[in-house]
């Protein structure tokens, strides 16, 4: 038996002004979720927005109580970044991915959604009639939000059928024609939460050199594949990253989830340093300066978007990188928590005839963390979506993620324990109502 009548539901839509349900954004979702909450006061089964879950981190709290006591807020910072944080994001990098990259090209941004505007702009205009961007999906829906108010344009395909040594036809048939700037994915991704492993990262970076395409690499969920015994400093098992395989990257570090530190937006853009030293002839007829990749990066297109990060939350960050390389912060095992509440949902839905859409990684089965995906029967994701909202749970669809499969994708974060009675006894009369 449904929670929410059809009626109330679109009800829901149209005072939130939202369309069309199924292909309905993140935040629209949302708006639709919280209108019925608050009508009904039933509570919903949060998938939809990936929000921290766990408690923000008080070491970086503190720093940021002491950075601003000391007076800095009353200048403005280095476009650059602190000195500090960059020192120990270099030392980070080290740390935990084993790559060299200097303190000078690790760039803090406002969050790594700025992070990748910027990149887009950079490398879509460093080279004439190179200018569109690869997404490798499913992938962040905002990026190609982005790319709209830019106006760049984009390639995209779903790596579900190519994963493994199949990836390197299809993204060499992508990159042939040379118009591409840059290519995008997440590792772990947002939303199927498969991981590339090592022989593709090495896939796409022998051909991220042989096009010059730049990686941008998104590292938001960093070491939460909690299948590998991450998360050690200066030890092995190292991050799988493509910066072992090219000198064309650009890796992003958000606090957001490894700190639950969202709310301060704060992200490391870390360019290979061979990338930050690059001339390029364009850089210098369109902005006058050096030509060089780095400096055109901060200086003439990252600080005309944010004008440089907040002070004391570069100096929180600082500390919580460093702590993390001294062994003080077990980031790992303080997030492990995400990997719990998917595996106990994963098994609540199949138990009820849902399937994991993107189930396996090239050789194993897909491991349980942030995000996972569900599909059931034949429906489409956006029919799923819309489905399950009358259930009192709310996701997105994977159309939205330039996915090609049928399903919705599922984030554990805001799930509270006292939940999980509502979200079985949901989850059966769905399955009751739809066998």
């Amino acid at each position: 038996m449904k929670i929410f009548e059809e009626a109330l539901v679109e009800e829901a839509c149209d005072k939130m002004h939202v369309a069309e349900l199924s292909i309905a954004s993140i935040g629209e979702v949302l708006l639709v979720a919280q209108y019925l909450e608050k009508k009904t006061g039933i509570p919903f089964i949060r998938m939809d927005q990936g929000s921290p879950g766990l408690p923000i981190n008080h070491y970086g709290v503190e720093a940021e109580k002491k950075a601003l006591d000391s007076g800095i807020g009353s200048q403005y910072p280095a476009a650059a970044g602190v000195p500090e944080l960059k020192q120990a994001a270099s030392d980070f990098v080290k740390a935990f991915i084993d790559i060299d990259i200097s303190p000078r090209s690790c760039v803090p941004t406002t969050g790594s959604v700025a992070g990748s505007f910027a990149s887009f702009i950079a490398c879509s205009q460093r080279i004439e009639g190179k200018n569109k961007i690869l997404f490798i999906d499913p992938g962040f829906p905002i990026q190609k939000s982005q790319l709209r108010v830019l106006g760049i344009r984009w390639k995209e395909f779903d790596i579900y059928p190519y994963r493994g040594e199949n990836l390197r036809e299809k993204l060499e048939e992508e990159l042939k024609e040379g118009d591409v700037a840059a290519i995008v994915y997440s590792n772990p991704n947002n939303p199927a939460w498969i991981c590339l492993d090592e022989s593709e990262l090495k896939i796409i970076g022998e051909l991220a050199t042989k096009y010059d395409a730049i990686v941008t690499e998104d590292l938001a969920y960093f070491c939460m594949d909690y299948r590998k015994d991450l998360g050690h400093p200066y030890a092995p098992p190292y991050v799988p990253t493509v910066a072992r395989y090219t000198d064309n990257y650009m890796l992003m570090l958000s606090a957001s989830k490894i700190f639950s530190y969202a709310g301060q937006r704060i992200a490391l853009t870390c360019v290979s340093d061979k990338l930050y030293e690059r001339y390029f002839e364009a850089f210098v007829d369109r902005y006058k300066n050096s030509g060089l990749f780095g400096p055109t990066f901060i200086a003439s297109i990252l600080y005309m978007i944010t004008s440089g990060c907040t002070a004391s939350t570069q100096y929180g960050y600082a500390e919580m990188l460093r702590l993390s390389c001294e062994g003080k912060i077990n980031f790992v095992e303080d997030t492990r928590e995400y990997e719990f509440r998917a595996a106990k949902m994963k098994k609540i839905f199949t138990d009820n005839g849902f399937h994991i859409v993107y189930d396996h990684d090239v050789n194993q089965q897909v491991g349980d963390g942030f995000f996972f995906t569900i599909g059931y029967g034949n429906l489409t994701g956006g029919e799923l979506l819309k489905e399950l909202m009358y259930y009192g749970v709310s996701s997105i669809s994977l159309s939205t993620t330039g996915s090609r499969q049928q399903g919705v994708r599922a984030c554990v974060s805001r799930m509270q324990e006292e939940l999980y009675p509502a979200m079985e006894e949901r989850m059966r009369a769905f399955h009751a109502d739809h066998q």
